[in-house]
């Protein structure tokens, strides 16, 4: 489909069994090895992160990051900022911002409050020696990075006094800028950037709830996602004493079962991808591409017998050689992971073993990014491939907000807090536990230590919920790093190491719109059986339905845009900052799929022809419902729902070259011209009736699905 994937392939294409990793003296609590510093021009280039020099972005769209956080364009029906809650600092940076991102348009845009004030320090400096004709003196290096100010040097006798107050002055500002610049961005200084991204993305989200009400499905969609919940949801009354029988114990971890396959696997009688499948020449021609960015991973899943995670996790470790590094027995490897797949559930739509195998391959394809090449040590390494196959093990198929609003024995157990994330982390190491399934038993005890701690903050990371602060970390950490004088992050710690791979494994779950668009259009149908079949237990359950998931009302294009625009591409990009120039065939690949879905939101329905009445238009609709004909209603199913008025910013679905109508990734083909003829008539009919714009939503079906896993 799309060659861009080809060229991005043999980009991060490397030899893994051969790497070493210059820095494998980091240790997780302690930092790098006694006796190297980080700053050491010695210090092997793997020590570091060096930062690119971004250019402007004059061929790419730009995330809503970069747009002016000023009160003055708000809404004048947007909600009104609480000021008790934003720092002097933040109200200040607000009112300049507009004037100092505007005077920068051809430099590397910079939007985290804490970089825009070293930035702006830099530039009151380099003004300030060029008034004092001091424009020639360097920054003093000489001097200690302790917590002392610089002491005032004696006066020459061969200096002006405004001369040598102009030398103290820039001593200070050197001092200062040394001294932000030691920071740690990662806790408070970072709040400051994450309170602005939420700003600016709820006056965002107040803008397009505001233009229609699919705008408003979007909105509300991405709020109650993205943005963590404030505690003014409805509770559900407690279960009834019939269901009381059914629960577990709150010292016993839900869902884990006992295996349904032999624990002892003879290591002499391993398949060469580790399951037995009659299609593993076909298999094996999928798994070449397996560090390739959009690797097939449904095809994966067909090929070995719906053993995705399984292929791709033993592929990728001995790819990588870490069963040989760590010790790791094949046939026990073998075991868990095959047993941590069956924990994933086949009757879930898209949180199941597919997605797990997608988020694996795609983390190891970001580890292995050129411009991360022995940045991560093997344990590190591991700790990400292990994090990425249990993130979603034993899901439900419901949300966080949804077990919290039921009263679940799951938002009982994490008392609401990232209640999913936290049950997919005890199932995954209580599985560790199952007979012949320690593929960590041979780590030390300070490596396991290590790993289980990474393993959890990078698991918890994956709740959405906490999106914007992530993003907001790791952008300020990146813009930081650039308007220093080194541009080099050093990664020396683990709060910032734990960071960047935090935001790599969630960039791999938040991966399907950078991946080519048949199997982006396949991840959409996936996730929207998901939302419909929770939509449709809140029904029943007289709940407020959750946002997307009404079947009968969701607009779905409308909302991929949404999420591309406010979550996935204001991500993606400031990921792509952080290795450029590594993702910006990824970026393209975004950006050319959000196209595709902008083109595909239904168009306003057209007038009525003239010469067709109602009642002639009627006769053919009752006819083409009562005389036999396919209605479709069993496949395919089309709601026309009244929207608001003024919502037409979108265009018609095209037309292919076969005469078939492509709506929503499904096709309806014109096989006889009496069937489409009476199609038409029932639409023209219904576009008669409507005066305002209308959304489409369909249900999908669920079965057919079902069956592909299996």
């Amino acid at each position: 489909m799309m060659n861009k994937d080809n060229r991005f392939s043999r980009k991060m294409h490397s030899n893994f069994s051969t790497r070493r990793h210059s820095c494998i003296g980091f240790d997780v609590e302690n930092g790098l090895s006694v006796g190297r510093s980080p700053l050491d021009p010695q210090t092997n280039p793997g020590s570091g992160l060096v930062l690119q020099a971004s250019f402007p972005h004059s061929q790419r769209r730009e995330s809503f990051l970069y747009r002016s956080d000023s009160d003055f364009d708000l809404s004048p029906k947007g909600p009104t900022r609480n000021t008790s809650t934003v720092s002097d600092l933040e109200e200040s940076l607000k009112h300049w911002e507009v004037n100092w991102l505007s005077s920068r348009h051809t430099e590397d845009m910079i939007v985290t409050p804490f970089a825009q004030v070293l930035a702006s320090l830099r530039t009151v400096r380099g003004n300030f020696a060029i008034i004092t004709g001091q424009q020639d003196r360097t920054a003093s290096k000489t001097r200690s990075s302790g917590s002392n100010p610089p002491s005032m040097c004696k006066t020459s006798l061969a200096e002006e006094p405004h001369q040598q107050l102009a030398i103290e002055t820039l001593d200070e500002l050197d001092w200062c800028l040394e001294q932000l610049e030691t920071l740690k961005t990662r806790h408070s200084v970072s709040e400051m950037a994450s309170n602005k991204f939420k700003r600016m993305l709820n006056r965002e989200l107040t803008q397009l709830s505001e233009t229609s009400r699919s705008g408003n499905q979007v909105s509300e969609f991405i709020s109650s996602t993205f943005l963590e919940k404030q505690h003014d949801m409805d509770i559900m009354s407690a279960p009834n004493k019939e269901k009381d029988k059914n629960k577990w114990p709150m010292s016993q971890i839900s869902g884990v079962k006992k295996p349904t396959h032999s624990p002892n696997l003879a290591p002499s009688t391993i398949p060469r991808f580790g399951v037995n499948t009659s299609q593993e020449g076909l298999l094996a021609r999928e798994l070449e591409d397996i560090n390739r960015w959009g690797i097939d991973i449904f095809k994966v899943s067909e090929y070995s017998g719906n053993r995705p995670l399984t292929v791709t996790m033993y592929s990728i470790f001995q790819e990588r050689d870490l069963l040989k590094s760590f010790k790791i027995p094949a046939d026990t490897f073998i075991t868990f992971v095959m047993t941590l797949e069956d924990h994933y559930h086949a009757d879930v739509a898209y949180h199941n073993n597919i997605h797990a195998a997608d988020v694996v391959q795609s983390t190891h394809v970001l580890l292995s990014t050129p411009a991360l090449e022995a940045v991560f040590t093997d344990l590190e390494i591991l700790a990400a491939l292990f994090a990425s196959a249990i993130h979603d093990v034993d899901h439900p198929g419901v949300s966080n907000q949804f077990l919290i609003n039921t009263n679940s024995e799951l938002a009982l157990m994490y008392n609401d807090s990232s209640v999913l994330e936290n049950h997919h982390l005890a199932v995954g190491f209580k599985l560790l536990q199952e007979e012949n399934c320690d593929i960590f038993h041979n780590l030390c005890k300070k490596q396991r230590q290590s790993l289980r701690k990474m393993v959890i903050d990078m698991v918890l990371a994956t709740d959405m919920s906490k999106h914007m602060n992530l993003l907001a970390d790791l952008k300020t950490m990146v813009e930081t790093r650039k308007v220093t004088s080194l541009g080099v992050l050093l990664l020396d710690n683990y709060s910032d190491r734990i960071q960047v791979l935090q935001n790599m494994v969630h960039c791999a779950d938040l991966s399907n719109p950078t991946k080519p668009l048949e199997l982006y259009r396949q991840w959409t149908d996936r996730i929207m059986v998901e939302f419909f079949t929770q939509g449709d237990r809140e029904r029943d359950k007289g709940m407020e339905i959750s946002p997307m998931c009404d079947k009968k009302n969701a607009s779905i294009e409308k909302n991929q845009v949404g999420f591309i625009d406010y979550i996935v591409h204001p991500l993606w990009e400031t990921w792509a900052d952080l290795v450029h120039p590594d993702a910006q065939e990824i970026l393209d690949t975004l950006e050319d799929n959000r196209e595709w879905y902008q083109s595909m939101i239904p168009h306003s329905p057209s007038p009525n022809p003239k010469g067709k009445d109602e009642g002639a238009l009627s006769g053919e609709a009752t006819a083409l419902s009562e005389g036999g004909g396919p209605t479709l209603a069993d496949k395919f199913q089309f709601d026309l729902t009244l929207e608001e008025e003024g919502e037409s910013d979108s265009e018609s679905p095209p037309e292919d070259e076969e005469g078939c109508i492509v709506r929503g990734g499904s096709e309806l083909c014109r096989t006889s011209c009496s069937e489409f003829d009476a199609l038409s008539a029932a639409a023209h009919l219904l576009s008669k009736k409507l005066t305002t714009d209308s959304d489409r939503t369909f249900s999908f079906d669920t079965e057919k699905i079902m069956a592909e896993d299996t």
